[in-house]
């Protein structure tokens, strides 16, 4: 008979493992998004603030970025570096990406 393992040490394994984009890692949280890595000096912040329908899908139509430094003593206002709004998720991740790589 086969064994399979069910020990507690697999499951922190499955824990770490977050949707990548471009090598960073995303995370959502209804219409948030963070984008990178806490322990990298910048992460991204983005805000899905519309909507378009197209089909039976809702497609974010306006999207606030912005890079925010991880320095905790910073207040969040204090932390933006930078900001933008774009018109496309897709657009908002291609300047997440560029903002982060030249850090």
């Amino acid at each position: 008979m086969a064994e399979t393992n069910t020990s507690a040490s697999a499951a922190p394994e499955k824990e770490n493992k977050f949707l990548r984009y471009k090598g960073y890692p995303l995370v959502r949280n209804k219409d948030e998004i963070y984008y990178g890595n806490m322990s990298d000096k910048y992460v991204i912040w983005m805000q899905i603030t519309e909507k378009t329908k197209v089909g039976d899908l809702d497609v974010a139509s306006k999207v606030k970025i912005y890079k925010m430094a991880t320095d905790e003593k910073l207040s969040p206002i204090e932390a933006i570096v930078k900001q933008s709004e774009k018109t496309s998720l897709y657009e908002a991740l291609d300047i997440a990406y560029a903002w982060l790589s030249r850090h």
